[in-house]
């Protein structure tokens, strides 16, 4: 059996395990992992889909794409880590009759700690870091020179406890090039909600003061809820980096596949709208002649979503099951 055809009829594997122990799948990934990692790839992966019962569901084939991916950049699928995820997906699309057919796919999707890796190793950086600024801490941010006044709290408990107003970001070369990024909390809200379609601003807030019922709980399980600190670093590294900073071709391939299904050959498509395509001319636009399938991600939010005809489209899976890490904004 080819090797695209056992990544292709993933139904007939009952379980992810014994679809990597095919004999088509391990002479893949042999070929592409090399046969000394091969079986600590396979760990690694095992250990990822076995975290999350709705990953398990998803195509085994964008499984494994997606780890590919994450291998190529040297990476760790760990959650633990959090250099990146594979995200669960419900892709929509429509047979020649018009009947609509659902398949659970899996997103490739780095985290913060991943951009960081990916940076230090260019060798050009000196220092890069990302932190939340608590209440009473900042005391003058100046975007003209670049410079942040600040008297952090020195106990990490109480600090812990203290709510955040806001997020700082910075690198500095080897060669003293230095540049800093200060956003509030109010404008990184506005950013979530303006460029998320997993996220809504006023449910965020109300779920914070505990006015969402328990039963309703499961339908915030995008990460923008779950650990909005962590999606908030996420975006000022993607801001601060894309922007002045020096990517390597790793990075750049990070930065473009970021929040993509991963095929099988390789190539991409995106699961949603890109949030590049908004912020800067210069980031990955969404290549229409190499996506046939228009996706598209909706949500319980009630965001205005345009749905395309005879198209497939892409859904968030909201479970609470589901560690999603969600539309890793899209910055």
């Amino acid at each position: 059996m080819a090797v695209s055809n056992s990544l292709t009829k993933t139904k007939e594997q009952k379980t992810f395990s014994n679809f990597l122990m095919g004999d088509a799948i391990k002479r893949k990934i042999n070929e592409t992992v090399g046969g000394a990692n091969g079986q600590r790839f396979i760990t690694s992966i095992l250990s990822a889909v076995s975290t999350n019962p709705t990953l398990q569901e998803c195509e085994h084939s964008s499984i494994i794409s997606a780890a590919f991916l994450g291998e190529a950049l040297k990476l760790s699928p760990s959650p633990q880590l959090g250099q990146y995820y594979m995200v669960p997906f419900n892709k929509k699309f429509y047979d020649a009759n018009g009947k609509e057919i659902v398949i659970k796919v899996a997103q490739f999707q780095i985290g913060y700690k991943g951009y960081i890796q990916l940076a230090e190793r260019t060798g050009v950086y000196k220092t890069i870091n990302v932190l939340a600024i608590k209440e009473g801490e900042l005391i003058k941010y100046d975007p003209l020179n670049e410079t942040i006044q600040v008297n952090l709290i020195e106990d990490d408990e109480v600090r812990e406890e203290t709510p955040t107003v806001g997020y700082y970001a910075m690198f500095e070369y080897l060669n003293g090039f230095r540049k800093t990024m200060y956003w509030t909390k109010k404008k990184m809200l506005l950013h979530a909600d303006k460029y998320s379609k997993a996220f809504n601003k006023e449910s965020y807030e109300k779920l914070q003061e505990g006015k969402i019922p328990q039963k309703d709980l499961w339908k915030y399980s995008s990460f923008w809820y779950k650990d909005f600190d962590g999606m908030a670093y996420k975006t000022m590294l993607r801001q601060l980096i894309s922007k002045w900073g020096i990517m390597s071709i790793e990075m750049q391939e990070a930065f473009e596949k970021d929040m993509a299904e991963i095929k099988e050959d390789g190539n991409y498509n995106y699961i949603e709208t890109s949030e590049e395509a908004d912020i800067s001319n210069s980031e990955t636009q969404k290549p229409e002649e190499n996506n046939q399938e228009s996706q598209e991600e909706i949500t319980t939010n009630d965001k205005s979503v345009p749905e395309p005809e005879q198209q497939p489209e892409e859904t968030n899976i909201h479970d609470d099951n589901n560690n999603d890490v969600d539309d890793f904004f899209k910055q």
